[in-house]
């Protein structure tokens, strides 16, 4: 998709800074970005030049009067000099979302954090890096299925679903446990029935919602791993946890996805994505100019 855009420097020769928005995506992907071309095309309908770079470049990011993190989905492997990249970007330039927030969404303790103001979220064990009492912690929950997996990742990866009597658990979450800090939560039924919902929103504001669900036997819904996409329409109670769920950050955002499972019928978050989501533009044929609207209003 690279070679579809001009390169920086031709960009440069075409439009002005004040019209240039960097879209950033990474050197290494789990997969193809299949939706930032849409974006790309609906700024340049809008008169931006967009470039799709990877994050750790060589680059003048100051070039740009905007940096859009939109597919670093290689950053989790670099935690650390990705969270600095966009700090010193942050300094040069207007960084979205802002990198405060990006720091926060980095790892996945935030979703305690929310949990304490109130909202309804999966139930999770976590587990420090090089705590070796992970299992006999785990035992004291009382749950018969469970999935561990990393406090940073994306895309379940890394994610095992297992009895918490199968050794193979234990051994897992010690594994995991020895590089990083762990989060185990339930199994949930619900996401092999009903799918994972999710709920887009573009500068604070609704724009559009998917249903995942994860291929036959498994329980991830990504499309890695065979999961589907379908339309949704979110019902009031899930459009009531978004909205407090948003009033929680801590500062607005201008687009994030928001994931939501039942847990015991009724609707929790499972994640909000602010760093690398992806959006599903091509779900609704008005995603792609709503976002590009909302970033044009950082820029102009």
């Amino acid at each position: 998709m690279a070679d579809a855009h001009p390169d920086p420097e031709t960009a440069s020769a075409q439009m002005s800074p004040a019209r240039r928005i960097a879209l950033v995506t990474g050197a290494t992907m789990a997969k193809p970005d299949s939706e930032t071309h849409l974006l790309v095309a609906a700024l340049s309908r809008a008169g931006m030049q967009a470039d799709v770079l990877p994050w750790d470049a060589p680059v003048d990011w100051a070039s740009y009067a905007l940096v859009v993190v939109r597919t670093p989905w290689d950053y989790f492997s670099r935690l650390d000099e990705f969270l600095g990249w966009v700090t010193r970007t942050g300094e040069l330039t207007t960084v979205l979302n802002p990198p405060a927030l990006i720091r926060w969404n980095s790892h996945k303790r935030y979703l305690a954090e929310l949990a304490a103001q109130g909202v309804p979220t999966v139930p999770t064990l976590w587990i420090e890096r090089g705590a070796a009492d992970g299992p006999q912690r785990l035992r004291t929950r009382g749950w018969d299925e469970v999935v561990v997996k990393p406090a940073v990742s994306i895309g379940a990866i890394g994610a095992l679903r297992a009895r918490t009597t199968d050794p193979a658990c234990a051994a897992h979450l010690a594994a995991l446990a020895a590089t990083g800090d762990v989060m185990v939560q339930p199994y949930l039924p619900s996401v092999a029935e009903e799918g994972e919902v999710s709920l887009i929103h573009f500068g604070g504001v609704f724009s559009h919602a998917i249903r995942k669900r994860p291929a036959a036997g498994d329980f991830r819904v990504q499309d890695m791993y065979g999961g589907s996409v379908h339309p949704h329409r979110p019902d009031l109670a899930e459009e009531v946890l978004a909205a407090r769920l948003l009033a929680c950050l801590p500062s607005a955002t201008a687009y994030a996805r928001i994931d939501i499972v039942r847990v015991d019928g009724a609707p929790a978050l499972m994640e909000i994505e602010l760093i690398e989501p992806e959006l599903f533009l091509g779900a609704d044929a008005g995603a792609a100019p709503r976002l590009a609207e909302q970033l044009i209003r950082h820029v102009i």
